[in-house]
């Protein structure tokens, strides 16, 4: 199963240095009955971008978390075998945890298929989305039109290869 893990760039270069993304427990987002049901769509990519869009929102909340962090979003895209990509079936009517699954363990960089990272031109939104989250999870319109402003951005696909460019 594909799993998008949500990171700042500082996790990742952590992720980078001890050759695994952890510590666990880890929360992700994958293409769950849950998201299925949600998204409405049996295109397995539209339901895999689904996710990883999931996990770019949760980097979102990470940056917002982190100020000293770069205003990147960033998400690890790896293959777990099914079994160790739990879903909470109490959870599975909640909104914001839509797609969400939980690793029980870290997982080697080498399952990592994928990084996805905002482009530089994105970091001007992205910033202002992390610094509007706050307001907008509490029902501040103007937040939030500026939170979903950081959707516009695509992040970038990178090949696992180039995490030590992308961290340096």
């Amino acid at each position: 199963m594909r799993v998008y893990v949500p990171l700042t760039l500082p996790g990742l270069a952590a992720a980078h240095k001890a050759g695994e993304v952890g510590p666990a427990p880890l929360h992700a987002y994958a293409v769950t009955p849950a998201l299925r049901e949600w998204y409405v769509s049996d295109d397995i990519e539209e339901l895999e971008y689904a996710a990883l869009s999931r996990a770019a929102q949760a980097s979102l909340r990470r940056l917002a978390a982190d100020p000293a962090a770069a205003r990147k979003r960033v998400v690890v895209a790896v293959d777990v075998p099914d079994k160790e990509a739990v879903a909470d079936p109490d959870r599975g009517l909640d909104q914001s945890s839509v797609g969400e699954v939980r690793l029980a363990s870290a997982v080697p960089l080498s399952k990592a298929a994928a990084v996805h990272v905002d482009a530089d031109e994105a970091e001007t939104d992205i910033t202002a989305a992390a610094a509007a989250l706050g307001a907008a999870d509490h029902g501040d319109d103007d937040a939030q039109f500026t939170v979903d402003g950081a959707e516009d951005h695509e992040l970038l696909w990178f090949a696992t290869q180039e995490i030590p460019t992308i961290v340096g």
